[in-house]
């Protein structure tokens, strides 16, 4: 028997499999039906354990190419039942192979739907995973102890710890192409490289790289600690921000150093890029209750007032009140109303909190990399 006991003390017993051992970590939910590789290698996801609301996992088992990072970061996976026989031609191993080698404890048999409404009711909570044999107030006090998310700088743990030219050779970037079809004649290629960018690594997924490349951007990929000065050094048409883990609001350098870009380069902002923009921009975050973590997530652009369904994964959220008067909300999330994207009422500057990558989820809002391309062409 494995245990998940939340720091309220509401308990859930499941069967361990995956790794053994104890591990602590906020827990939250992600309502994506698929997707479950994407979500375990995306960086965003360190120091929290992950439920899955989808009631089968495991099914098309580990496909390498899906990996969104190099390695997964969660603390912990739990699901409802893990498929013990992938079936898919691309698989390579099954998911509780693939948690074991990486030591990451997964738990199966517990009722997520019971979890995600607890939750959704409580609001984000501490927890405590365990395969040991524990008493659930000693899990409880575990959990009570750990450290959380309020507060932590994740992205030192989760950058690259040197700068890099991604895809130099033009390989990775490549649009994908079912096995069997003729390459030559189906893959549009990639086109002439238009614009340089800094990409600011705050532990970013790989598709936003592929994307960029697709729309014509040759990147750099820098740490998350490098300054405005380094940046400029560079010479750069243009710079990104990505998606990452941890308080927004603990970033101080990273704070600094977008604040130094603003007004000297194009700056396109994704998730903690978009909240990381908007601190630079003397503006605040708060934790949300919850949370929005899937990719159903409806999204309204106030300019045009379209609907986008996306694919988002994040805690917090910027206060619109505290953001200055040449700065804007162009998008809100429809469930609750909060900020999910921001524009500069005068720089070729924006940002979204969502995921335009996706990877997983659904693709309506991928043309915000070609939007970021035609910005760089009018400053030009």
């Amino acid at each position: 028997m494995a245990l998940l006991v939340l720091e309220d003390g509401k308990t859930f017993e499941g069967e361990g499999f995956g790794a053994a051992g104890t591990r602590v970590g906020e827990i939250c939910f992600n309502t994506s039906m698929t997707g479950y590789q994407e979500v375990l290698t995306d960086p965003s996801y360190f120091g929290q354990i992950v439920a899955m609301t989808s009631p089968h996992v495991g099914n098309y088992g580990i496909i390498p190419s899906d990996d969104e990072s190099t390695r997964p970061w969660v603390s912990g996976f739990v699901i409802e039942e893990n498929s013990p026989l992938p079936s898919n031609w691309q698989a390579q191993d099954s998911l509780s192979a693939y948690l074991a080698r990486h030591d990451i404890v997964g738990l199966q048999g517990v009722d997520t739907r019971a979890l995600t409404k607890h939750l959704r009711d409580k609001g984000a909570l501490k927890a405590c995973l365990t395969t040991e044999r524990m008493l659930p107030e000693q899990a409880r006090d575990l959990a009570v102890q750990s450290a959380g998310v309020v507060g932590m700088d994740f992205v030192k743990e989760v950058t690259t710890k040197e700068a890099y030219d991604w895809d130099p050779e033009d390989v990775l970037s490549q649009p994908w192409v079912p096995k069997g079809l003729p390459v030559d004649a189906i893959r549009p290629g990639l086109p002439p490289v238009r614009h340089k960018v800094v990409a600011y690594d705050f532990g970013l997924k790989v598709n936003q790289l592929r994307l960029l490349r697709q729309n014509g951007f040759a990147v750099r990929v820098v740490p998350a600690t490098t300054t405005a000065e380094e940046v400029l050094a560079l010479n750069p048409d243009g710079v990104f921000l990505s998606n990452g883990p941890g308080d927004p609001a603990a970033l101080d350098y990273a704070h600094k150093a977008v604040n130094g870009l603003i007004g000297k380069k194009p700056i396109f902002g994704i998730c903690l890029g978009h909240q990381i923009l908007g601190h630079a921009f003397g503006g605040k975050t708060f934790k949300l209750k919850f949370g929005h973590r899937g990719g159903n997530q409806p999204v309204k652009d106030l300019e045009t007032n379209k609907v986008e369904i996306t694919s988002q994964n994040h805690g917090f959220a910027v206060d619109a009140e505290s953001l200055p008067p040449e700065v804007e909300v162009s998008h809100i999330n429809l469930n609750d109303g909060t900020v999910e994207g921001l524009r500069h009422r005068d720089l070729p500057i924006f940002s979204v909190q969502y995921h335009p990558e996706a990877a997983p989820g659904p693709h309506d809002a991928a043309p915000f990399f070609e939007r970021f391309a035609r910005l760089i062409d009018r400053t030009k």
